[in-house]
């Protein structure tokens, strides 16, 4: 009997991003009896660090073994980094003595680096290692100001973060853009594979305004609602946004919603205020029951990514949005994943940091144009049902497991 094991520090009950992806995946491969699934993951939960779930637990026939780790969580970078730590080395002698020779072994990238320590693992058992890479470190925390991997510590974990992946058996992928970004890391192309990232059309869908109980919630009746929905983080690019609200402060009927929060909601706060933008509103995280309501108060939804950052990381809130029917506005790179994207599918608009003018030109433009609206919010929806709704990604996942699994 042969295993499909996942390793990631988060798992279901846990409701994070990575967390989530993970449970749709495991909990709905189809295999015969003799592939288990099983996952190693820790006994916390990422909202509330106080939490320990159970040691094993069996969830929709996945064999689920949590590790111990310590539960400082994120407001402090030594704590986070013990988190990470005592993960390495319980999930790795976890994987010791789960893993069998020819099982699969795919693992994720929370914490970082969780390719390298796994690695060791794999190869002591004689299996076979599946990259699941959600963004590249060290890169994003030296590109985002962290000097520690700007010198020759940062040169040696590139170097062994490199050799892991290139002696894995394949590296999944979030885009185009991340796969060439991977491939110029010397990681053969044949063991590069794309499998986007996803959110579920059947449970995100467009309601339309006046069956949305939160417009009224909200007071954004006969409004033009512009939103940025998720988290607003250090890799976000803000500048160009605001200088873009600020253009359109004086159209009272056009207004700004920020729901989520992040490192620099604070700050995108306190520059509204500086500002006086009156246009500008803020909303915590909702409930996931309402996220196609929270999704379709928008009638835009604007998207960022800071160039430096491109094809280290996909931002994955665009899969939320075209589910929900609705045009994204991009900010970021001229190359970017994102921008690929809109143009293919004529979903929305894209716009270089430091655009400004043209995103708040695009605004109007669009705010007046109820044809062209109109047929980019069909557009959303209609090409992410077709490409990359769950059920897609899910069977690009199947075809890659059976044949890792077939060529035990």
């Amino acid at each position: 009997m042969s295993k499909i094991i996942f390793v990631n520090r988060f798992f279901y009950p846990d409701q994070s991003a990575t967390s989530q992806l993970l449970t749709d995946l495991a909990t709905k491969l189809d295999f015969d009896a003799n592939v288990n699934i099983v996952v190693i993951t820790s006994r916390r939960v990422m909202a509330d660090p106080r939490v320990h779930l159970d040691k094993q637990e069996v969830v929709d026939g996945v064999q689920i073994n949590r590790v111990y780790t310590t539960s400082f969580g994120k407001k402090r970078l030594v704590g986070r980094m013990l988190d990470f730590l005592f993960f390495y080395v319980t999930a790795f002698f976890k994987l010791l003595v789960v893993a069998g020779k020819d099982d699969v072994v795919v693992v994720k990238t929370d914490p970082p680096f969780l390719s390298v320590i796994s690695m060791i693992a794999v190869k002591l058992k004689r299996a076979k290692q599946i990259n699941w890479l959600q963004d590249i470190y060290p890169e994003v925390a030296s590109r985002l100001g962290i000097k520690i991997f700007d010198g020759i510590f940062g040169r040696i974990m590139i170097g062994i973060r490199n050799y892991s992946l290139r002696k894995s058996w394949c590296n999944v992928v979030l885009g185009e853009v991340m796969a060439a970004h991977v491939e110029s890391m010397g990681v053969d192309k044949d063991k590069i594979h794309i499998i986007h990232n996803w959110s579920d059309g059947n449970v995100i869908k467009s309601i339309e305004k006046k069956s949305n109980y939160l417009i009224k919630e909200w007071a954004l009746e006969n409004k033009f609602v512009v939103c940025y929905s998720g988290n607003m983080g250090r890799a976000h690019e803000f500048d160009t946004i605001l200088e873009a609200i600020e253009k359109l402060s004086c159209y009272k009927e056009i207004v700004f919603l920020f729901i989520g929060d992040g490192a620099k909601r604070q700050w995108l706060e306190d520059q509204a205020r500086q500002r006086k933008l009156e246009n500008v509103f803020f909303k915590p995280y909702q409930d996931f029951s309402k996220l196609s309501y929270s999704l379709s108060v928008g009638d835009i939804h604007l998207i960022s990514l800071i160039p430096e950052l491109e094809g280290l990381i996909v931002p994955s809130k665009l899969y939320g949005v075209m589910a929900a029917g609705r045009p994204s506005f991009f900010v970021g790179a001229e190359n970017a994943e994102v921008k690929k994207i809109l143009e293919e599918n004529n979903c929305g608009r894209s716009f270089l940091v430091g655009e400004h003018d043209s995103l708040a030109s695009e605004i109007l433009a669009v705010r007046e144009d109820k044809s062209s609206f109109l047929q980019m919010s069909e557009n959303a929806r209609s090409e992410y049902m077709m490409k990359y709704d769950k059920p897609v990604a899910l069977k690009h996942w199947q075809v890659l497991l059976n044949n890792a699994v077939d060529k035990s």
